[in-house]
């Protein structure tokens, strides 16, 4: 076989998602000897003889169906008669890395991430290579990595001193990094400064992401340009939020006295399809308390897939009321043009105006060609997109907000996007809680508590709430009665008693969970159980008892004094009196963070059957 092999592909035919543009497929191929191509039906030429393994993912855009799927063939190469069609540069000017990715990630889905690098210097280079993902911030991983394929003898790195025997390949089964043979990795030739950049962005990069793999490479030549594919499976438990950002991060560290490293994050939106119009933002989790320090991006993605190229797009999208719409920030944005000025002009630009709670984003004396017009091969020519960042208003509400997008395309109808949604992780809030006990049967009842609580951070509406106290309790009690004795069938000894009691109890109060519930910013009700344990007790009584001699036949009484009693007596129990209670509660103050007051009516399973609660808290 030639080295000039043509490929084609067979597609099903397209389930076409109603409403939607008209769809279409994408195509990426990795030819198997370190190049790649996204055309729908590729001319590659080979360099050497050999036997490549070529790969190719198909991906179907707003359509119904499943995505295809595509084996890997082999191809033969038998001699080299032509070195024409040479690669053209995948980087642009001033660029020495890259990412470039087949297609947006999908929960159970393969996706490929192409890391280009280049030699920009006129010698010949080693160095090394940081590939981080899954992010930290997301509870469950959204990649596995299932395959490194290299072509150009890149190694493995287990540390900094040694590569890995590969034999025993330290990424996975599936792997590849054949033919290489293990030695040391030179020293760095940095200077100190670069050098101790290198290592914070390191470092702040293994905060940010759970995974790492460091490459090393060698014998790269002045100019040349290199491909490493990962390719990822994703998770089922991905983030199912279409409107969620992802990243991956790559730091490429070229072994020069005059190098920097270089660092490219490239973010990646969390799809349930292939729909190239769309919303997302960066904040779908955020933490409430630092939200002043972090970023509210957005980004809106369009592509225009008619059959002429539209000269005016216009993106109409929602501002929640979280934020100030007139202190947007425009990050980037594509067609590539100018600023519009106030008055009317001829060439490209951008126009961005405002409206209640809407910007609208007006690209104006464009040319952005249609995915069907005739001759156009690229799909990604006829893609635009806006990325934005804005601010709080200042002191809001920890709420989500939802935005999305109408496009339109010259005078056509409006393609309405995703939803973006942000959220924010409930975070924990701690608080002090102090106050008085009351029971209204037990006479000269006192009780003081002090507590915690444990509870989502400032909650807009509903929450939960635990709670642990610790009770200091006492009060008194006062028991008069007779006790009437026979001593024959003419006397009867009988003794009044007056019984007084004084009762100290150390108490342990346990609310497992309530649920509260924010009414306005400065009052809340909420209901729960609660659990109450003496965990020591201690009860001192003093009886007195005055003697009577009674002859009832003859209605006589005798006082005696001699015979009266008196008896003291001290008990104690520990881990006693074990009680249960349901209980409501309403609470005045600023419901959310910071001090308020409360009251609370328990009903106890056990007598004595209700307590009050009156209390300040105190959340942070």
């Amino acid at each position: 076989m030639s080295n000039i092999v043509k490929f084609g592909v067979d597609t099903p035919p397209l389930i076409q998602i109603s409403g939607a543009p008209k769809g279409y497929y994408t195509f990426f191929w990795e030819f198997g000897d370190g190049e790649f191509s996204q055309e729908e039906n590729p001319e590659h030429t080979y360099k050497e003889k050999g036997e490549y393994d070529v790969k190719l993912w198909v991906t179907n855009n707003y359509d119904a169906g499943k995505t295809p799927a595509t084996r890997p063939e082999s191809v033969k190469i038998d001699k080299v008669d032509s070195l024409s069609n040479a690669s053209a540069s995948l980087l642009e000017e001033g660029e020495i890395m890259d990412f470039t990715k087949n297609r947006e990630p999908i929960p159970n889905e393969d996706l490929v991430v192409v890391l280009t690098y280049k030699n920009p210097f006129n010698e010949l280079m080693d160095g090394q290579l940081f590939f981080f993902y899954n992010e930290t911030k997301y509870k469950s991983d959204n990649f596995q990595l299932t395959d490194i394929r290299t072509y150009h003898g890149e190694y493995p790195i287990v540390n900094e001193d040694r590569v890995a025997d590969i034999s025993t390949n330290p990424f996975q089964s599936l792997l590849a990094f054949n033919g290489v043979k293990p030695f040391r990795t030179a020293q760095l030739m940095q200077d100190t400064t670069n050098q101790e950049e290198l290592q914070k962005k390191i470092e702040e990069s293994k905060e940010k992401f759970r995974e790492m793999k460091q490459i090393g490479f060698s014998d790269f030549q002045p100019g040349e340009e290199r491909n490493i594919f990962f390719q990822l499976r994703t998770t089922p438990e991905m983030l199912k939020d279409t409107s969620a950002i992802i990243s991956i991060r790559g730091i490429y560290v070229p072994n020069s006295n005059s190098a920097n490293h270089s660092v490219k994050e490239m973010e990646m939106e969390i799809v349930t399809s292939h729909d190239p119009n769309k919303m997302t933002t960066n904040a779908n989790l955020m933490n409430f308390r630092n939200r002043n320090q972090k970023d509210f991006k957005y980004k809106i993605q369009f592509q225009n897939n008619g059959e002429g190229p539209a000269n005016t797009v216009r993106l109409e999208t929602d501002v929640p009321e979280l934020f100030d719409q007139k202190e947007i920030e425009l990050l980037d944005f594509y067609p590539k043009c100018e600023i519009c000025p106030e008055e009317d002009v001829a060439y490209s630009c951008l126009d961005t105006t405002f409206s209640e709670n809407k910007i609208i984003f007006t690209f104006k004396n464009i040319y952005l060609p249609g995915s069907n017009q005739k001759g156009v091969n690229s799909y990604d020519s006829t893609k635009g997109f806006v990325s934005y960042k804005l601010p709080l208003k200042g002191k809001i509400k920890k709420q989500k907000t939802q935005s999305q997008t109408a496009i339109y395309f010259d005078k056509n109808d409006p393609i309405i996007t995703n939803y973006a949604t942000t959220r924010f992780t409930p975070g924990l809030s701690v608080g002090v809680k102090a106050g008085v006990m009351r029971i209204g049967s037990l006479e000269n009842y006192q009780e003081w508590f002090l507590g915690a609580t444990l509870s989502s951070y400032q909650a807009f509406k509903g929450y939960l709430q635990s709670e642990i106290m610790i009770g200091s309790n006492n009060y008194t009690s006062r028991r008069i009665y007779t006790e009437r004795t026979p001593r024959d069938e003419f006397f009867v000894d009988v003794y009044d008693y007056d019984e007084q009691s004084e009762f100290q109890n150390l108490s342990f109060y346990f609310v497992p969970t309530s649920y509260r519930y924010n009414l306005t910013d400065f009052l809340a009700i909420g209901g729960g159980i609660q659990l109450k344990w003496d965990i020591r007790s201690k009860v001192e009584s003093e009886r007195v008892g005055e003697y009577t001699e009674v002859v009832e036949s003859e209605n006589f009484e005798r006082r005696d004094p001699e015979q009266d009693t008196f008896e003291q007596t001290t008990t104690s129990d520990t881990f006693t009196n074990f009680n249960a209670a349901a209980f409501l509660d309403l609470n005045v103050g600023i419901a959310r963070i910071g001090p308020s007051l409360g009251f609370r009516y328990h009903l106890y399973v056990k007598a004595p059957n209700q307590q009050l609660q009156f209390y300040a808290i105190w959340k942070f």
